[in-house]
């Protein structure tokens, strides 16, 4: 329990990153919005279809932007002390960390090794963790790899904690080899310690083979399954039976995969997650639940502790927040954009009712995923008369949680914050097992108002949005070093792929029976927080204006037509672009990018195009077996990536559209440049002209990729196929600017 004594220093501060100039800038920026659009309304009459056209993405850029300045309006984080939390809290709660993969393609068990002994490595007592790996790909290959792995972690975690071991994951830690100035008898383990951790990586290389499969009854289980196909499987891999969280001490860790047949819907990582706190409930039943992709390792050693100065700290008044998320970042790409969205957007949201849950390195709290809202809770904490009625009594438990008599004794040790855990973990296998078959969900509330939602697929927002509707705040700590770090998707065509099964994810929320659209001025969000989730869900929309709006300047030149306001008016729509381009600039700069990087990021947001989507960074690791005691270290001598920063395009139909606004906009600047001497000379032009003719301009910049792309070969060159299609299209939208 935390001393609530008033004359210790708090656990963690909150921190306000107002500025009066920031806001004055983002108000004059939507006065320059709607002065443009007014200008559009006066001289409707005198134009033709481009104007309306530009009327209406210019209203929704407005809108957007209406929505941005509302969110960015009062920036906020917190501050934690993890050094204090020993004065305050005499006994820590315990943490369930839950880890999810599920393809050993995509994401290789390697990886997950090291995300698994990083969490088990933190600066946390042993006996108050548990490490839940869920493998929705039923690999025997990522189990085996986690065998091996809790193996090294006995070597691992004491030697992390001995020597007070700053990044836990080992793969990034042995980049660096050990000096000539180190302590002997720390080289020396250093060197033992690397030696079992190249045995190690080995060992999950070689085991690719299956050969082991067949030797070991432990893997009888994988035996005949698909990873569509096949029974529930839990195997306590390692369980901590020292209990006293001695330094020496390696957390439990627990290997699950839920039953998966052909003709049962999954819910895809929701569904995983949930049986991931059903398992965990049954097990150890911790207050307080870590998730973390299988790519992202805790990069800071106090990770957990830093979050509970939060929920200790605002135990104190019971309105505490709900979870606590952590930015995401990353060790392999120059994800600037990303970065930039999170310190401002990301902030900005923090400073109303708490950052949206971005579905990894996030700690949330078990009671409320259980579906406890405000109202359930007395001034103390403990459940309302009301709420112990409602989710206590045994028909409700049945009905809402499961027929598992098992996992409703865990639910009400949880509801009245009584952890409860087993004394063996194994001594729960049959109820776990139970409670990971397809049916047991029916009938439930399991995906509904229980865990994590379903009906998205993005179903960390989708979460998010039940909980911060119950009244639930939720809370932002952005460290340095960065508490969690990962690695980019492989490949322009992979990161593509993700970006868009985000924007459907964010689409069916904006549709569903959980979108900021419904309800709006009812249940317990906050106005301004429902913004928030508004300009999240609707950000796949955003495309298709921006993308027509790129076609416009391409348009005016081939029609003869004026796209952009006459005279001193046109002072409105050069300020507008100027100071947008000016604004985001700052932005980048202030958190240390290059001017280089900062306008490429400035042009590609202009119109929503992400940098992420282009990363071609892939999903390895850099290799640490050939670094010896005095070797090269790899960070520092090898020198930048000579393909780092190049665009790797497929024949897929995603870069069909950029390659097509590219040649058309070419084709529409080549055409103004040609008949220029004409049209200057002759009879001059009546509709459009220069300002359209640096409309093209600026568009073939935020598509200078492509540009590249035209010039580059193999997989850094636009497919032939790819070409040839844009051109006819475009060809056919020049027809059609010419005659209409």
């Amino acid at each position: 329990m935390a001393n609530s004594s008033s004359s210790l220093p708090p656990l963690c501060e909150k921190i306000s990153y107002k500025s009066y100039v920031l806001r004055a800038v983002d108000l004059t920026i939507i006065g320059l919005f709607f002065s443009l659009l007014v200008y559009r309304i006066l001289h409707m009459n005198q134009n033709d279809t481009v104007w309306v056209v530009a009327f209406l993405c210019e209203s929704f850029f407005s809108f957007v932007w209406l929505l941005i300045t509302s969110i960015k309006w009062s920036p906020a984080d917190y501050k934690s002390y993890p050094d204090r939390l020993d004065k305050r809290a005499h006994d820590l709660p315990s943490v369930d960390m839950f880890v999810t993969t599920a393809d050993p393609v995509r994401e290789p068990p390697i990886i997950v090794v090291n995300t698994v002994l990083s969490l088990l490595a933190v600066n946390y007592p042993a006996n108050k963790l548990a490490c839940y790996v869920s493998d929705d790909g039923c690999s025997p290959l990522t189990y085996f790899s986690l065998k091996e792995a809790s193996k090294f972690a006995k070597i691992w975690v004491p030697f992390c904690k001995k020597y007070n071991v700053k990044v836990r994951a080992p793969f990034r830690y042995f980049l660096n080899p050990v000096t000539a100035t180190e302590d002997p008898e720390f080289a020396i383990e250093w060197e033992m310690t690397k030696r079992e951790y190249d045995k190690l990586t080995q060992k999950v290389e070689d085991a690719e083979d299956s050969h082991w499969l067949n030797a070991d009854d432990d893997f009888e289980a994988f035996s005949n399954t698909k990873p569509n196909d096949h029974s529930t499987i839990v195997k306590v891999i390692w369980e901590n039976k020292g209990g006293v969280g001695d330094e020496k001490e390696v957390p439990h860790l627990v290997y699950i995969s839920r039953e998966k047949r052909p003709n049962y819907l999954h819910h895809y990582k929701a569904g995983a997650m949930n049986f991931l706190v059903r398992v965990s409930g049954l097990m150890t039943n911790a207050p307080y639940m870590l998730n973390v992709d299988c790519d992202m390792y805790a990069n800071e050693a106090d990770v957990v502790r830093q979050a509970m100065c939060i929920f200790l700290q605002e135990s104190m008044n019971q309105n505490h927040c709900a979870f606590v998320q952590f930015p995401q970042d990353f060790y392999d790409s120059n994800a600037d954009e990303l970065t930039v969205l999170q310190s401002y957007v990301g902030r900005g949201i923090a400073g109303i009712q708490g950052p949206i849950y971005a579905g990894s390195g996030c700690l949330h709290t078990r009671r409320v995923m259980y579906g406890l809202s405000l109202d359930d809770l007395e001034d103390d904490g403990s459940l309302s008369s009301v709420a112990t009625r409602k989710f206590l009594a045994e028909e409700n438990l049945v009905r809402e949680f499961g027929n598992s008599k098992e996992m409703a004794n865990s639910v009400i040790d949880a509801l009245q914050r009584k952890s409860n855990p087993q004394a063996i973990l194994t001594n729960s296998l049959e109820a776990a097992n139970e409670v990971g078959h397809c049916p047991y969900e029916y009938q439930t509330s399991w995906g509904k108002t229980i865990g994590w939602l379903y009906d998205a697929t993005a179903e960390d927002v989708n979460t998010s949005i039940g909980i911060h509707s119950r009244g639930w705040t939720s809370s932002y700590i952005s460290p340095n070093p960065p508490s969690f770090l990962g690695c980019m998707p492989p490949g322009g065509p992979e990161a593509i792929l993700q970006q868009r099964r985000w924007a459907t994810g964010m689409l069916e929320i904006l549709f569903n029976k959980q979108s900021p659209l419904i309800g709006m001025f009812h249940r317990k969000i906050r106005f301004r927080q429902r913004l928030a989730y508004l300009y999240l869900s609707s950000w796949g929309l955003r495309s298709i204006p921006e993308l027509f709006y790129c076609l416009l300047p391409a348009y005016s030149l081939f029609h003869n037509s004026s796209l952009f306001p006459k005279g001193p008016c046109l002072g409105i729509i050069v300020t507008l672009v100027g100071m947008h381009c000016l604004y985001t600039q700052w932005e980048f700069m202030s958190l240390g990018f290059s001017v280089q990087s900062c306008i490429f990021d400035v042009i590609l947001k202009l119109f929503g195009i992400s940098k992420i989507v282009f990363i071609v960074t892939k999903k390895t690791m850099p290799d640490t077996k050939s670094r010896s005691r005095n070797g090269p270290s790899q960070q520092k001598d090898d020198g930048p990536d000579p393909d780092l920063g190049k665009f790797e395009f497929d024949g897929s139909l995603y870069f069909f559209p950029g390659t097509f606004i590219l040649l058309v906009n070419l084709a529409a600047l080549a055409v103004f440049l040609i008949d220029l001497p004409l049209s200057s000379h002759i009879h001059g032009r009546s509709g459009s002209g220069w300002p359209e003719a640096c409309g093209c301009v600026l568009v073939v910049m935020l598509f200078l990729p492509f540009l590249k792309g035209l010039y580059e070969k193999g997989k850094y060159g636009i497919p032939l196929s790819t070409l040839s299609k844009a051109t006819f299209l475009a060809v056919i939208f020049v027809v059609f600017s010419v005659g209409k």
